[in-house]
């Protein structure tokens, strides 16, 4: 059967549950290959509508000397159809190990980077239903829970904008048939043919798994079905977390693990998850089988001097449990340039004025002793507190209390936690 174009009205539906929006809209759109050309155009039109914007945004890893060529193919198809495009290029050394993790980190960091900047609280993404259903059958095969079966989620909230992916109902020949309809070429993603990729097997899988009921169609409403339960579960979850997790404006949280394995195992899984994840910075938590062998030595007592799992320590205080970052996986100090927003170890966020002097980095307080500091941490928690610097020596470290001038003062905090179980915040002038 001959697949249909997505029509201009499908899309605006698809929009309309992924709203509310704003007036005029300003949106921005990763362009990568056929499917997110397929996007933009469509999300084109859809912006023009409500009198809205779109921005393609192209990455080029470096990784390839073919794709500064291809990011300016894709200008001349833009500057054509009246959209405006913008290349983002990963600069510096790039990792010999894990490349593809680390390329996706970087791609995201420059796509969220530039919305910040330019003001854009709308990132489109193209994933699709067949992206849908490879995601759920390779999160099938690594033992996932009920989120990692649940797949690729519509809408993520980020710390400076949404992500949206308003194309999860629709298979590729639909895009396909929509770029063919407005007679648009497009660019292949080469990686899409390399079989060292366990979803490109799976993908070249997809016609026998048909054949026994196993199709994009039904393995994508398995997802959405599953993906159902989270709100009910989200809304437990919160209140589990008021009782048992006491997030300090340093930088770690304080856990009740009786309070945590006492509530159903399900909800206990998911809290500690969470709470490592807010203090690791992580954006994905860890493997479900250390999860579920972390949570079960919790309720059973048996942490000894502590555990380490997520970037996070685990460990036995007065008590409770303190769950604090490792110093071992800490990022290292990055540039905190005047004017600009810097983003430290997924879970600190710095804003400096424009007039501030230059020469300054957002790290890590380490082991460095900080005279006037008003709090008196435990070291291992200790360490990880954020503290912006210069040539001098540390200017402030919020969650010890410390500022060299200026010290805490009023209005919107400049330095401050970046994820929602934080809240450290100070005036640095």
């Amino acid at each position: 059967m001959t697949a249909v174009p997505v029509s201009a009205r499908e899309f605006a539906g698809a929009m309309t549950a992924l709203g509310p929006f704003e007036r005029r809209p300003r949106l921005a759109a990763r362009h990568r290959d056929g499917d997110s050309m397929a996007l933009l155009l469509l999300a084109q039109e859809w912006a023009a509508g409500v009198k809205g914007s779109v921005t393609a945004l192209t990455v080029d890893h470096g990784l390839r000397p073919e794709a500064a060529g291809e990011a300016k193919q894709v200008t001349r198809w833009c500057k054509s159809r009246g959209i405006a495009h913008r290349t983002l290029v990963w600069r510096g050394d790039k990792p010999k190990g894990d490349i593809q993790a680390a390329a996706r980190a970087a791609r995201y960091r420059l796509l969220e980077e530039w919305c910040a900047e330019a003001g854009v609280f709308h990132l489109l993404l193209a994933h699709h239903q067949d992206d849908q259903a490879e995601t759920f059958l390779l999160r099938l095969a690594r033992g996932s829970g009920l989120d990692g079966l649940a797949a690729i989620a519509p809408v993520v909230e980020r710390p400076d904008c949404h992500l949206l992916r308003p194309l999860l109902r629709w298979p590729r020949a639909r895009l396909v048939a929509t770029l063919d309809a407005l007679g648009q070429e497009w660019l292949d993603d080469p990686s899409n043919d390399n079989d060292r990729y366990a979803r490109v097997r799976l993908r070249k899988s997809a016609s026998m798994l048909a054949g026994e009921g196993l199709s994009a169609a039904r393995l994508a409403a398995t997802a959405c079905r599953l993906a159902r339960a989270r709100p009910a579960l989200e809304l437990s979850l919160a209140q589990l977390l008021a009782r048992a997790a006491i997030p300090d404006p340093a930088g770690f949280i304080r856990l009740d693990g009786e309070k945590l394995s006492a509530a159903p195992e399900e909800l206990g899984l998911r809290a500690l998850a969470a709470v490592l994840a807010v203090v690791g910075g992580a954006d994905y938590p860890p493997r479900l089988d250390r999860l579920e062998r972390l949570y079960r030595d919790i309720a059973a007592g048996k942490l000894g001097r502590g555990r380490t799992l997520g970037g996070c320590r685990i460990v036995p205080y007065r008590g409770a449990l303190l769950v604090c970052r490792e110093g071992r996986s800490m990022a290292a100090p990055v540039a905190a340039r005047p004017g600009a927003r810097v983003n430290w170890d997924g879970r600190f966020s710095l804003n400096l004025a424009p007039d501030v002097p230059k020469g300054r980095f957002l790290g890590a307080v380490g082991q460095v002793k900080v005279n006037g500091a008003s709090r008196d941490l435990p070291a291992i928690a200790r360490i990880g507190v954020a503290a912006l610097r210069d040539n001098r020596g540390i200017i402030a470290a919020p969650g010890l209390g410390y500022a060299r001038r200026g010290g805490q003062a009023g209005g919107a905090p400049l330095l401050s936690a970046s994820r929602p179980a934080t809240g450290a915040g100070v005036k640095v002038v």
